[in-house]
C-alpha cells in the first residue's frame, strides 16, 4: 500500500487531519479522500455480504467535531452516488452506530469520529452487524483506495434522515427500568437520585436529557452538555486529569449521588462517587467486574496488560473470578474475550483501564453509556440495601505510586529492535535473584519485586516506535527503586531514548 493511504490507518479506525491551520499538520482528510474511503467500504461490504452495492443499506453518524458536517456530506454523497441506501443519522454516539445495524437491519455503518483526539482531527469508524472492523479490514479498505477501486454505479442511491439516538436512548431507559425493577415506581426508578453528567461538549449530553431526566433523576449541576466541536472546556476523555477534575467538582458542588463522564463519541465512560472520588482506571475495572460476575460466578474478566496487582487480587480473591491480562488495544481485549467464550470459557466482560468496557450481554460492544447504565442500576439497588457504590470496591488495594514512562526507539526497524529488547530483558530478568517474571502476562514483560512491593511492565507500542514502561508500587519511593534496577539493563540498549527514565531516577 502507498504511504499516502497507509498514513490514515490507526489501529482499527481511519484517522487524519480534517481542519487546516494547525502547524505541522497539513489537511489530508479532504472530501475526495473521504469519498474514496466511503466508496471502498461499499465495495468491501459488498464482497463481505455477497450483495450488490445498490442493495446495501448503510447508516452514517458523526460526533460533535467542527469538520463533521463536511465529512458527513462527503460520505453520504459518495455512498448514495454508489447506489446504496443511506440512513443519515446526524449527531450520534459511536455505540449507537453499531446498534442501528441490528435495529434497522443495516449491512453496515460509519461513524465519523476521532474519539478524544484534538478538534482538528477526524476519522471514520466502521461497523457490521457482527461488530467493529479489525485492523486487517482497514488494510483491505485502504488497499481498495490505493488501487482506485470505486463502485461502478453512479447515482440512484436513497438518503433517509433518521433520528436513531431517540431510539437508542429508549433502549437505555428500558434497561434501567428492567434492571432496577422498582415495583413501586417502575417507570421512574431514578426519582430521588441526583446524577450529574459531564459530556465535555461531545455527544454525551443526550444521556442527561434523554435517559436520566425522563427516569426521574435530578440532573442539575451537569456540565458541558451542549455539543461544541472546539471542546472549549476540557478534552472529552475520562483519562484526562482536567476532565476528571471537572466531573469531581461538579459532583461535590451539587452534592450529587453520582457523576458520570464520557469521551467525545461515548464509547468510553467513567464515574465519580458521592464523595468526589474517581471511579476510573483500576477502580472502574473492579466495579465493572463486580457487576459482570454477579450473574457469572467464577467467570473470566479480560483486561489490558497494565492493570494493577491489587486488581488481580480483587477479581480473583474478593470476587472469585479469573483475571486474564491481555494486550493493550480495546479490539484486542474484546476479540480475546469473544475467543475465550467460543472455547467454552465463560467470559462476561472485556475492559481496558482507558474506560473501554464491553459486556457479553451487550454484544461485546464497548459502550460508555451502557457501562454507566449498569453502574446506575447497581447504585439504585444498593441504596435499597443501605449501601453505596463505594462499598463495592472497598477491598481493592490501590497502589501508593504509579508512573508511565515512554522510550522512543531511534532505529528504523523499530519493531524488530523492540522485540529484541524484550527478549534480552527476559533473559536478564531470569538471571536476577529478586526479579519475579509474571506467568500470566501476554504483552511485553512484567516483573514483580517483593522488597519494593511493586512491578514494572515494559512493552512495545502497537503502531509507534515507542516502548512504554509502567511502574507501580505499594511503597513510598518504590517505583524509583524499581526503575533504578531496570536502568542497569536499559542503559546498554543503544537505540532507546532513555531521557525519561534518567530524569525519573535522578
Amino acid at each position: 500500500m502507498d504511504k499516502f493511504w497507509k498514513q490514515f490507518k490507526s489501529g482499527t479506525d481511519i484517522r487524519g487531519v480534517a481542519v487546516e491551520g494547525v502547524e505541522g499538520e497539513p489537511l489530508n482528510l479532504t472530501d475526495d479522500v473521504v469519498a474514496s474511503m466511503a466508496g471502498a467500504f461499499l465495495i468491501w461490504l459488498s464482497q463481505r455480504t455477497g450483495k450488490a452495492v445498490n442493495e446495501l443499506k448503510i447508516a452514517v453518524g458523526h460526533d460533535s467535531r467542527i469538520s463533521a458536517g463536511r465529512i458527513r456530506r462527503a460520505v453520504v454523497n459518495a455512498m448514495a452516488d454508489g447506489g446504496a441506501h443511506v440512513l443519515d443519522c446526524g449527531l450520534s454516539s459511536t455505540p449507537a452506530m453499531f446498534m442501528i445495524t441490528l435495529d434497522k437491519e443495516c449491512d453496515g455503518s460509519v461513524q465519523i469520529t476521532a474519539s478524544h483526539h484534538p478538534y482538528h482531527r477526524n476519522g471514520l469508524k466502521f461497523f457490521t452487524p457482527h461488530g467493529g472492523l479489525d485492523g486487517c479490514d482497514i488494510d483491505a479498505i485502504l488497499g481498495l483506495c490505493d488501487d482506485g477501486k470505486q463502485p461502478e454505479q453512479h447515482g440512484g442511491g436513497i438518503v433517509d434522515n433518521v433520528d436513531y439516538m431517540k431510539e437508542y436512548a429508549a433502549h437505555l431507559r428500558k434497561r434501567i427500568c428492567d434492571g432496577v425493577n422498582n415495583s413501586d415506581n417502575y417507570d421512574k426508578p431514578l426519582e430521588g437520585f441526583h446524577i450529574v453528567v459531564d459530556a465535555g461538549n461531545g455527544v454525551g449530553g443526550f444521556y442527561a436529557y434523554d435517559v436520566l431526566e425522563p427516569l426521574g433523576a435530578d440532573i442539575s449541576g451537569s456540565v458541558y452538555l451542549e455539543p461544541d466541536g472546539m471542546f472549549p472546556n476540557h478534552i472529552p476523555n475520562p483519562e484526562d486529569k482536567q476532565a476528571m477534575k471537572s466531573i469531581c467538582g461538579a459532583v461535590l458542588g451539587s452534592k450529587a449521588d453520582l457523576g458520570v463522564i464520557f469521551d467525545t463519541d461515548v464509547d468510553r465512560g467513567g464515574a465519580v462517587d458521592s464523595s468526589g472520588e474517581e471511579i476510573n482506571r483500576n477502580r472502574l475495572v473492579a466495579l465493572a467486574s463486580e457487576i459482570a460476575l454477579e450473574n457469572c460466578p467464577g467467570g473470566t474478566v479480560v483486561t489490558d496488560s497494565t492493570t494493577s496487582a491489587g486488581l488481580k487480587k480483587f477479581i480473583e480473591g474478593t470476587l472469585g473470578g479469573v483475571h486474564y491480562r491481555y494486550r493493550r488495544g480495546y479490539r484486542n481485549v474484546i476479540n480475546r474475550a469473544i475467543e475465550l467464550n467460543e472455547q467454552g470459557i465463560d467470559c462476561p466482560l472485556a475492559i481496558e483501564t482507558s474506560g473501554h468496557a464491553a459486556f457479553k450481554q451487550n454484544y461485546f460492544l464497548d459502550d460508555g453509556a451502557y457501562l454507566v447504565t449498569e453502574i446506575i442500576i447497581k447504585m439504585a439497588k444498593l441504596q435499597a440495601e443501605g449501601r453505596t457504590i463505594a462499598d463495592l470496591t472497598a477491598d481493592l488495594e490501590q497502589p501508593l505510586e504509579e508512573s508511565e514512562l515512554r522510550f522512543r526507539i531511534k532505529c528504523e526497524d523499530f519493531r524488530e529492535y523492540g522485540e529484541k529488547v524484550l527478549d534480552d530483558l527476559e533473559k536478564y530478568a531470569q538471571s536476577q535473584e529478586d526479579w519475579l517474571i509474571a506467568d500470566d502476562n501476554r504483552e511485553g514483560i512484567r516483573v514483580s519485586f517483593e522488597r519494593e512491593q511493586g512491578w514494572f511492565l515494559l512493552r512495545l507500542s502497537v503502531h509507534d516506535p515507542i516502548m512504554p514502561l509502567n511502574l507501580e508500587s505499594m511503597k513510598a519511593g518504590g517505583c524509583r527503586e524499581i526503575a533504578v534496577k531496570l536502568y542497569e539493563f536499559l542503559k546498554e540498549c543503544g537505540d532507546l531514548d532513555l531521557s525519561a527514565i534518567e530524569k525519573y531516577i535522578r
